[in-house]
């Protein structure tokens, strides 16, 4: 079974209160992105995206060019319809980030919580980071959320890499400059403890 069909099914099956990723809201990620005092117009990607409400966040925070991307397209149809006429507001983009087209310089801001983990040999890394360095703006942001060293070795049923700060700035390249990294134990709707690692970043000019 592919990643896309493994994702797939699993939004298909499950209900996405019950997934191991699953936060009402992601407060670290959204009181990081207001910190940085961008513009409500500046273009933000959400790297998958998929179910999550973090969208919905930043629309009422006023955001205006917001982007979605997830591999799975029943997750990002789940948020469709929950934001309802909202979601006419958003772009929405079904694929697989390491390897589909996105804009060059399209984004201010690049934000991912739990996809990077998942990328397990060097070749997937080094295209995601590929990607993301040719889709952000000179000057642009990079909030990511990773497993810790401390968190499980699989999660979902896929197995996952895990990261300290030294790893993920060696992983995602000299372009961008650490700013502030935070853990934080995120506890599954199952029980199971999370250790994430949180690094916000800046591209280099």
């Amino acid at each position: 079974m592919n990643q896309k069909t493994h994702w797939e099914n699993i939004y298909a099956s499950k209900p996405r209160e019950t997934l191991g990723w699953y936060k009402p809201h992601l407060e670290t990620s959204l009181q990081w992105i207001l910190d940085l005092g961008l513009p409500r117009t500046a273009p933000i990607i959400d790297v998958g995206g998929g179910a999550s409400t973090l969208v919905d966040d930043l629309l009422d925070e006023g955001y205006e060019a917001l982007t979605v991307l997830d591999l799975s397209a029943n997750a990002l149809s789940q948020s469709r319809e929950r934001l309802g006429e909202r979601a006419s507001r958003v772009t929405w983009l079904t694929g697989d980030v390491t390897t589909m087209q996105l804009p060059g310089e399209g984004y201010a801001l690049w934000h991912d919580r739990a996809v990077f983990h998942f990328l397990t040999t060097a070749a997937q890394r080094a295209r995601y980071r590929d990607q993301m360095l040719k889709a952000l703006q000179p000057g642009g942001h990079v909030i990511m959320g990773a497993f810790a060293p401390e968190a499980p070795p699989k999660c979902s049923g896929l197995p996952v890499e895990r990261y300290d700060e030294a790893r993920l700035c060696r992983a995602l390249g000299e372009t961008l400059e650490l700013e502030r990294s935070h853990k934080e134990l995120h506890t599954t709707p199952g029980g199971v403890a999370q250790m994430y690692l949180y690094c916000q970043f800046k591209k280099r000019v």
